[in-house]
């Protein structure tokens, strides 16, 4: 049932408990989602490796390099695109076919990669089978995590919403970290092996996992909240995407943003930062590999603190403090490098767990948009910033950093940080009604 509160930031203090029915279902979206996670991040752990097996051998390696990450951005820009219309029938016909749907089409592709023949064994066709395949994840992913969102949080009792979300989001957060490790495992096969075969591995491994997610997802139910709609006839008449971008437009301009921060959070921080100790500040690899791992170790918790917060405190306090905290210490973790790195492994950890203001993100954009709608509402917003952002970032920050220095990096995340802020206290004093449900 849909309820409306003066403010974002106000809190629920008759916070019902969750269940044993609650807690099974928040196991299984975030183990799901970990795992679809793991499938599109593994991708860009093997660039390189990638970048030999599937462009001529006399290609440049820095062009080869460029072709592959090429490939690797086309799973983002695809990303609009499956989450619009995933979430149109997600809006249309139930939550649950487009959640089990969209780690089926994850884990084909996944797993089709890692049976893929290289350049030498089929030429040119090759690296183009390689990019419809990347595009079909990008597809995928687009709708698993707005639609995880929405699944988690319009199953979660009143005032557990925060933690549903950020639950779910920590588990996305964990295919990172999985991912990480699994190529560190495969790295240490040693060269010729991983050219050979190893770099299959954790692509077969990904699609096999996947599809037993896909396994696990049959045991969820529908959400209350898409069911009563249904039965009460209060779906969508129009389509869905009209209604909430001319409808709720302020709802999405603040989803957008709040994304960028995230984005800027995560590729930053995360996913960036391991190249850059090495490249911009000499650090060894090995170093920022386990700085790296630590950092995302920790951002699963702090994605959870995150979530108990906005439970606690509502969704404006939470973002606000949460905001801040990012922008202090990825600065102390770029000052520290630049002055040598003496304290990167508890500086990483402290801004992966600063990172966990991902975690508020979610439960920000659920309340944004009214259930008919917060699929579509939702999806578009933040696919089309995450498309935005995530493509621009990395060739961003790499011009920056020719401009402005090592500490460029640092201060992109801080204006990231101070939009969460402004969107913070935006929502600390707007008189619009949120939806809790």
């Amino acid at each position: 049932m849909t309820q409306a509160a003066p403010s974002v930031s106000s809190v629920d203090t008759s916070a019902s408990p969750l269940s044993r029915n609650d807690l099974r279902t928040l196991a299984l979206a975030a183990l799901g989602g970990a795992l679809e996670f793991y499938d599109f991040v593994v991708f860009v752990f093997f660039t390189k490796t990638l970048g030999q097996l599937f462009f001529p051998a006399d290609m440049p390696e820095w062009l080869a390099q460029v072709q592959v990450y090429g490939i690797f951005a086309a799973g983002y820009l695809a990303r609009p695109l499956g989450g619009i219309v995933m979430a149109h029938f997600g809006d249309r016909s139930g939550r649950k076919r487009m959640f089990t749907l969209s780690v089926f089409l994850m884990a084909l592709p996944t797993l089709c990669i890692g049976l893929l023949p290289t350049y030498a064994q089929l030429g040119v066709l090759a690296p183009m089978l390689l990019l419809l395949l990347r595009v079909v994840q990008g597809v995928a992913i687009g709708g698993e995590v707005p639609g995880a969102w929405v699944f988690v949080a319009e199953h979660a009792p009143v005032g557990r919403i925060g933690f549903a979300c950020a639950s779910l989001t920590s588990g996305l957060t964990a295919g990172i970290l999985i991912g990480s490790l699994v190529a560190a495992g495969i790295a240490g096969m040693g060269t010729e092996k991983v050219l050979a075969y190893g770099w299959r591995i954790p692509f077969v491994l990904g699609g096999v996992f996947g599809f037993f997610a896909v396994w696990l997802r049959r045991w969820l139910s529908e959400t209350p909240v898409f069911a009563a709609l249904r039965e009460r006839k209060e779906l969508a008449r129009e389509l869905p995407l009209k209604q909430a971008v001319t409808g709720h437009l302020d709802g999405v301009l603040l989803s957008m943003m709040v994304t960028w921060m995230l984005t800027a959070a995560i590729v930053v921080v995360i996913l960036m930062t391991p190249t850059l100790v090495q490249s911009s500040f000499h650090l060894p690899q090995s170093l920022a590999f386990h700085g790296n791992s630590l950092a995302a170790l920790m951002l699963c918790f702090g994605c959870i603190l995150g979530g108990l917060a906005v439970d606690r405190f509502g969704r404006g306090r939470s973002l606000l403090v949460g905001s801040l905290a990012l922008l202090a210490s990825t600065y102390l973790l770029y000052r520290d490098l630049q002055q040598g790195g003496a304290h990167f492994m508890a500086l990483y950890a402290l801004a992966g767990l600063c990172v966990g203001v991902v975690g508020v993100v979610p439960a920000v954009m659920v309340a944004a948009f009214p259930p008919a709608v917060r699929f579509s509402g939702l999806s578009f917003s933040y696919n089309v910033a995450y498309a935005i952002f995530g493509a621009i970032t990395p060739p961003l920050i790499a011009y920056l950093a020719a401009r402005l220095g090592p500490m460029a990096p640092a201060h992109y995340v801080a204006i990231t940080a101070v939009v969460g802020v402004l969107c913070a206290l935006y929502l600390l004093t707007t008189r619009r009604a949120f939806h809790e449900r």
